[in-house]
């Protein structure tokens, strides 16, 4: 039997009358102002409402641990993709890639994050479902570091998109967005790593491992060992 794929699928999103709920929700957190905290009590897991909000209206998301940011600055990252590489605000047209930003305890477990999430561009032009992969340093999960963070939603004007990439064959769209100016956001919503709905399938890797694969095949993501 093929061993199965590495890439995860995002799981089923609700019917209509959930999305109406999320939507009346959205809209009543807005009219608090701006990076209003968003009460969330619906009967549907956080995840699909924080997805389908960032679909829908065609938001930025970015996670944090800060639960308490009024305004983003532009930051330099250090990232191997030039578009990643520059001093700017980052965030993802995609929640559930964002929520696993996040519930990570970076602060307290030092960890080398090995993640990705896409959609492939179909022959009729459509974009496929989204689907993901997550790992992070094997001491870090072994040590279960996730806690409690907060997933801020951002306005997408001074945003721009990661170019599409080649991925065996195929354009690959990246949700990963960049803001080269301040952001204020529009909403937060405080998540907790049992919100994330892939939590059991991160996966733990050795650092020294996934760096000599990618020095030596750059183009190899993820790099398994």
């Amino acid at each position: 039997m093929a061993e199965p794929s590495p890439f995860l699928k995002r799981p089923p999103m609700p019917g209509a009358e959930a999305l109406a709920a999320f939507d009346a929700l959205f809209v009543r957190s807005l009219a608090g102002g701006p990076n209003m905290l968003i009460d969330y009590a619906l009967p549907w897991p956080r995840w699909q409402f924080i997805s389908h909000v960032v679909e829908s209206r065609q938001l930025i998301a970015h996670g944090s641990q800060d639960g308490d940011i009024r305004q983003f600055e532009p930051r330099q990252s250090h990232d191997a993709h030039p578009f990643g590489n520059r001093q700017a605000v980052y965030g993802a047209s995609d929640g559930l890639w964002s929520m696993y930003y996040a519930i990570l305890d970076r602060s307290t477990h030092p960890m080398l994050l090995v993640n990705s999430a896409a959609r492939l561009e179909l022959e009729d032009g459509l974009l496929s479902d989204p689907f993901y992969f997550f790992s992070i340093s094997r001491p870090a999960l072994e040590a279960r570091a996730f806690r409690p963070g907060m997933l801020y939603l951002l306005p997408p004007s001074s945003f721009e998109q990661m170019p599409p990439l080649e991925l065996g064959g195929q354009r690959a769209h990246v949700p990963q967005w960049a803001s080269l100016v301040a952001v204020t956001p529009l909403a937060r919503i405080a998540v907790a790593p049992e919100d994330f709905p892939f939590l059991a399938e991160i996966r733990g890797h050795d650092d020294a491992v996934i760096l000599e694969r990618a020095k030596a095949d750059p183009s190899g993501f993820p790099w398994l060992d």
